[in-house]
This record gives structure tokens, C-alpha cells and sequence, in this order.
């Protein structure tokens, strides 16, 4: 099973993240990886959380609204040319990368890459046939 990851709409003004990031305290929720792109008008928070559905139904409960989408997450080495192997290997096979994002649990050892794709299935065929380790989702949640 792939990954999820929350995908939250914000007003862009203070005190928005913080609002959402005091729900998650409340509620237990505890956030894995995150993005945050904005414009002059609203930000799209995208998250990596350990419990989706209880996440969404916090926020929805606070008038957010949120979308679950399905990422795939990607283990590399924390080196030079880790990310580069990847990107290769989509990029012949003609796979497009909407969107990434990336965290590292300790330097020096792997790091973990949220990618979301325009094909899913298979990109996460062309990264398995690689030899690249696609995070199962109940793993990812529980890093």
C-alpha cells in the first residue's frame, strides 16, 4: 500500500499553521514530513501524519478543508547523487513528478522522499524494478 498524505487549504494570514498545528497537539496527532507552498491569497499544507482519518475529521471538525491524496514514499541513501539515481530512472521512463518533498531521520544515513506523480502505478513500478525501496504507508506513519 502506498502512502497518504493530508493536504490542508489555509487562509494566508497569522496564526493559520499554528491553529492546525494545536489541533494535531490536542488530538495526538504527530507529523511525520510537511510542506507548506503558498500565494498572496492561500497556502496548500501538505502532510505526512501518523492517523489520516483521524487528522481530517479534527480539522474538518474546525471548518478545514482537507483532501487525502495517495504519494509514494521513497528510502535513499543521504548522499551525493541519491536523489539524481531517482529522478533518472523516472525521467527515462517518462514518469512526471508533480510534486516532492523530503525529510531526513539521521545525516548520513537514508532519507525518505514523498513524491506525488501524475501515474502512480507506475512510477512506483519503474522505482521497485530499480532496486529502490518504496515505503509501505503503515511504515512511513510509524517512523
Amino acid at each position: 500500500m502506498n502512502a497518504e498524505q493530508l493536504s490542508i487549504f489555509l487562509e494566508n494570514k497569522p496564526g493559520r499553521l499554528e491553529e492546525v498545528t494545536r489541533i494535531f497537539e490536542e488530538g495526538g496527532i504527530n507529523i511525520r514530513a510537511l510542506s507548506l507552498a503558498d500565494t498572496t491569497e492561500f497556502g496548500i499544507l501538505r502532510l505526512i501524519v501518523n492517523d489520516n482519518e483521524k487528522a481530517k475529521r479534527l480539522l474538518n471538525e474546525k471548518g478545514y478543508t482537507v483532501g487525502i491524496n495517495e504519494v509514494v514514499a521513497v528510502e535513499v541513501a543521504d548522499r551525493p547523487g541519491g536523489l539524481h539515481r531517482i529522478l533518472n530512472a523516472l525521467s527515462k521512463n517518462s514518469i512526471n513528478v508533480e510534486y516532492m518533498y523530503a525529510f531526513v531521520r539521521q545525516s548520513g544515513q537514508n532519507a525518505v522522499l514523498i513524491f506525488r506523480f501524475d501515474d502512480i502505478q507506475a512510477a512506483t513500478a519503474v522505482l521497485k524494478r530499480e532496486g529502490m525501496r518504496v515505503i509501505d504507508g503503515k511504515d512511513l506513519y510509524a517512523m
